[in-house]
C-alpha cells in the first residue's frame, strides 16, 4: 500500500482537484489518499500545524499553494524536508528558484497557467471566488495540465509500490509552460489544440493583469476594473477550452486515459470502445 498525502495551502485552481485525479472512480487498490488543508490561509502559523499530519506516514507528500516561496509554504516545506515531497504551485518562475527547490531535495511542477485570482474585498466575493475557480478547473482539465500531474504523480507512486522509499523516490521537476502542459491533451484536430494552447496562453496572463489589483493599485475603480478584467480573460479562457473540447467531440477523438484497478493506465479514443 502506498501513502500519499496532500497538504493544502491556500487554493489554487488545482487545489480542487488534486487528490483525486489518481483515483478518479475510487475504485483503483494499492494508494492510500489523505489531505490536511488549511483552507483559505497560508501564514507560518498553518505551516506549523501540518505537522500534526505526520502521523499518516507518507510514502510521499503533495505540497499545494499558490506562491511557493511565500512565507507560510516555506515554513511547512522546512518541517517535510524529511519527506518525499512534491511542491504544486504558480511560482516560482524563476531558474534559480526552481533550481534552490530541486537542490534541497524536493519535487516540483510549477504551473504559471495556474491563474492568480482577484483577491480583493472590493471585487471578490464567495460566488465569485467558485466562479473563477471552475472556469480556471475547466481550463487546467480540458488543456493537459491534469493529466499532465496524473503521469508523474503515477510515476511517482509506482515507484514507492516497487519498493523504493525516501531519497531513492525520483520527483518531477517539471515548469509546466503552455507549449508543454498542452502536449499532454491529446487533441487530435489542430485547431482543437491551438484553441487549447490559447486558452492556457490566456490563464497565464491572468496572473499579470490580477497582480496589481491584488498588491498595486489603490484607487477602488482601478482595483475593481483590473479584477474584473483579469476575470473576463479567465472566462473566456474557458470557453475556448470547452471549443477545444467539442471540436473534439464533434470527431469522436476525445482522449481518454483512465486508472485501471491496479493502477496502469487505460486508453481510448472512440466513445463506444473499451479502455485498453
Amino acid at each position: 500500500m502506498v501513502n500519499i498525502g496532500f497538504i493544502k495551502m491556500g487554493n489554487l485552481g488545482m487545489s480542487q482537484v488534486i487528490n483525486l485525479i489518481q483515483d478518479e472512480i475510487a475504485a483503483r487498490e494499492g494508494i492510500k489518499v489523505r489531505v490536511f488543508g488549511t483552507g483559505a490561509k497560508m501564514n507560518p502559523e498553518e505551516a506549523a500545524e501540518t505537522e500534526s499530519f505526520k502521523e499518516f506516514n507518507a510514502d510521499f507528500v503533495v505540497m499545494i499553494s499558490p506562491n511557493a516561496a511565500a512565507p507560510g509554504p516555506s515554513a511547512a516545506r522546512e518541517l517535510w524536508k524529511d519527506v518525499p515531497c512534491i511542491v504544486i504551485s504558480d511560482g516560482p518562475t524563476k531558474k534559480d528558484a526552481r533550481q534552490a527547490l530541486e537542490d534541497a531535495g524536493f519535487g516540483y511542477i510549477i504551473l504559471p497557467v495556474d491563474p492568480l485570482i482577484g483577491a480583493k474585498r472590493e471585487f471578490l466575493d464567495p460566488v465569485e471566488m467558485a466562479s473563477f475557480n471552475s472556469d480556471a478547473l475547466k481550463v487546467l482539465s480540458l488543456c493537459g495540465v491534469v493529466r499532465l500531474i496524473q503521469e508523474e504523480f503515477d510515476k511517482v507512486t509506482e515507484q514507492a509500490a516497487s519498493g523504493k522509499a525516501g531519497k531513492e523516490l525520483e520527483l518531477p521537476h517539471i515548469f509546466a509552460k503552455p507549449e508543454k502542459c498542452v502536449e499532454y491533451a491529446g487533441f487530435s484536430n489542430p485547431y482543437a489544440k491551438a484553441k487549447a494552447l490559447a486558452a492556457l496562453h490566456m490563464a497565464e496572463k491572468v496572473a499579470q493583469v490580477n497582480f496589481p489589483a491584488c498588491f498595486m493599485l489603490k484607487d477602488i475603480e482601478q482595483v475593481c476594473l483590473a479584477a474584473a478584467a483579469g476575470h473576463e480573460i479567465m472566462g473566456a479562457a474557458a470557453g475556448l477550452a470547452t471549443q477545444a473540447r467539442e471540436i473534439e467531440k464533434s470527431n469522436d477523438t476525445v482522449f481518454r486515459q483512465p486508472h485501471a484497478k491496479d493502477g496502469r493506465l487505460l486508453k481510448k479514443v472512440k466513445l463506444f470502445e473499451k479502455p485498453q
